[in-house]
Order: C-alpha cells, then sequence, then structure tokens
C-alpha cells in the first residue's frame, strides 16, 4: 500500500478501509461546530430524548453534504453514538452526495 499523500483509496476494499481507519484514529478529531454533542459522550444511541436528538439534526442537517461522514467520524472518535433516529437519515444523506458526485 503506497504511503504518500496521492494515494486514494476507492473504499471498495478492506485493506484501504483499515488504512483510512488507522489514519483517522491518529489524526486530531476534527469539530463541525458541534462541541455541545460531547455531553453524549458514552451514550447509547437509543437512549436519546426527541429534544436531543433534535441537536444532533440540527448539526446534520447545517453540515455540508460533502462532509457528513467525517462528521460521523468525528462523533465515532469522540465517543458519541448518533441517534438511532438519524442514521437512516445520514446515510441518505451521504448516498445522495455519492451519487451527485458520481454523475458530475
Amino acid at each position: 500500500m503506497r504511503k504518500d499523500d496521492s494515494f486514494i483509496c476507492c473504499g471498495q476494499h478492506a485493506v484501504c478501509e483499515k488504512e483510512l481507519l488507522m489514519a483517522a484514529a491518529a489524526a486530531p478529531v476534527e469539530y463541525f461546530d458541534d462541541e455541545e454533542l460531547d455531553s453524549f459522550r458514552g451514550r447509547s444511541s437509543d437512549a436519546y430524548t426527541p429534544e436531543e436528538e433534535e441537536a444532533f439534526r440540527e448539526v446534520l442537517y447545517t453540515t455540508l453534504t460533502r462532509e457528513v461522514g467525517d462528521w460521523l467520524r468525528s462523533l465515532e472518535l469522540r465517543g458519541i453514538a448518533l441517534p438511532d433516529g438519524l442514521k437512516d437519515e445520514a446515510l441518505m444523506l451521504m448516498d445522495e452526495e455519492r451519487s451527485a458526485t458520481s454523475t458530475q
């Protein structure tokens, strides 16, 4: 596997994904103007109130669609579970972004 910055993973192979996860774990955590979500660290994804879920939804829909995956990784690295009620919405936004970039 090449270690230079010009390498771009296709995301279709376990080796690439492992390398990306290792690189992400070594990188500093990126925040998306969502520091308030740190208070949910360690909470189960099914243990949020509707008001707490709305705090996540606000960040999700103010994040650029191309950065939703990065935001989800940020949450994971910070030990914050995305509320169950938002998982499908986040995946939908990521799929829309992939579709938009693949047709360009």
